[in-house]
Parts: C-alpha cells; structure tokens; sequence
C-alpha cells in the first residue's frame, strides 16, 4: 500500500526498500498471523470427550462454532450449529457484537424443530 501511495505523491520506492525502512524504525504492518488457533501459555486444555464415538446418525451429536468475518469497517460475528453425520447447518446467526445471546438465539432455533 505505501509504495502506491508514495507513488502518487511522486516518489518511486520499491516495496523492499519500504520494508527496510520500517525495519529500521521498528514500524510493522498491521495483519492477521497465521497460527491464531495456538493456545496461549496457561491456559487450560479441555479434553475431548467424543474420542471413541462412533457417529452414525443425524442428531447424534451436534457442534457449534463461532468465527468472525472481516468487513471494511470491523467485522461481523458468525455463530452456526451444525450436525457432524450429516453435516448440515441447522441455524445460524450474524452479530456485529461478540455476545452469549446470539448464540443461545441459534442454539434455541436448532432445537425448536424439535420440540414440538
């Protein structure tokens, strides 16, 4: 991005020179890393209770999960239900905040069905 922005301004610069330069003035570009599944040193690892489960059937065993999406301003938040035999999205939902309600909103539409 510098590099066409200097450009405009009438400044040539290539992007490795911009790298060294930021180097230099210990200046870093801001992005996503990769490895952003690691866990953090001291944090607790839960085991995995399903280790020996043989899934056979749809409804037997349901997971959820919640994953951001990035948006030019932010992001969005996407919490889904899905079930692993089949592998089918049973709900999901949008958030632009980070809250329990819309997952237990997802969760309380996969169950609806259900319950009746």
């Amino acid at each position: 991005m510098l590099p066409g922005l200097l450009k405009a301004e009438g400044l040539a610069v290539g992007r490795l020179h911009i790298a060294t330069l930021m180097k230099k003035m210990g200046m870093e570009a801001i992005y996503r890393r990769p490895n952003t599944s690691k866990p953090a040193p001291g944090h607790k690892v839960y085991p995995y209770l399903l280790g020996k489960l043989a899934v056979t059937r749809p409804n037997q065993v349901w997971a959820t999960d919640i994953t951001y999406i990035p948006m030019a301003r932010g992001f969005v938040y996407l919490c889904a239900v899905v079930d692993w035999f089949s592998r089918r999205v049973l709900s999901w939902r949008l958030s632009i905040t980070l809250e329990t309600a819309v997952c237990i909103e997802a969760v309380e539409e996969a169950l609806a069905p259900r319950q009746a």
